[in-house]
């Protein structure tokens, strides 16, 4: 779940939410009560354990992909 604050007092806090950021949590950033921003830990692009975690993580509760749609993905776009 995101934590959300304002402008001020992200700039008050800068140091206490990127503590937050580096445990994991996000961070919105709101003006006048409208998000702007978002604060979210930056992923290694070589740990491929963590893409696979965050990839199962996206398909929580979502239908086992089928033959049909890979076969439509790797088809889009080609010239037959």
């Amino acid at each position: 779940m995101a934590i959300t604050v304002n402008v001020g007092e992200a700039k008050t806090r800068l140091s206490e939410l990127l503590a937050k950021v580096e445990a994991g949590e996000e961070i919105i950033i709101a003006r006048d009560s409208h998000p702007i921003a978002k604060l979210s830990r930056l992923r290694d692009e070589n740990d491929l354990d963590a893409l696979i975690a965050e990839v199962r993580a996206a398909r929580v509760g979502r239908a086992p992909t089928t033959i049909e749609e890979i076969l439509a993905w790797r088809d889009d776009g080609r010239r037959f």
